[in-house]
């Protein structure tokens, strides 16, 4: 399993087109078959900051993703609503059952 976090840090002027493109994203992202979850949450503290929570069954489902026509989408519009480069960080995990 692989799990992916991606910070965004988006202009405050342009927040409201920010979220309509990357719920297009995400709504995508979902529907995709190696998508286990894929939720955008805001951070708390910090205005203007969210975290995409991506988990995927495995690296060959992150790659589709990657090609995906959504994905390359919203990557060629990001830079017009973030304040700062996103900032990603990847997981490789396990589920536990208990």
């Amino acid at each position: 399993m692989i799990i992916i976090h991606a910070g965004f840090e988006v202009k405050k002027e342009v927040e409201e087109e920010f979220l309509e493109e990357i719920y297009k994203l995400t709504d995508a992202s979902r529907e995709e078959s190696g998508n286990l979850s894929y939720d955008l949450m805001k951070d708390t503290e910090k205005t203007n900051a969210y975290l995409m929570v991506e988990v995927w069954k495995d690296e060959e489902a992150v790659q589709h993703h990657n090609t995906s026509e959504h994905f390359t989408s919203f990557i060629k519009k990001a830079n017009q609503y973030l304040s700062a480069p996103p900032h990603i960080t990847m997981f490789e995990g396990k589920q536990i059952e208990r």
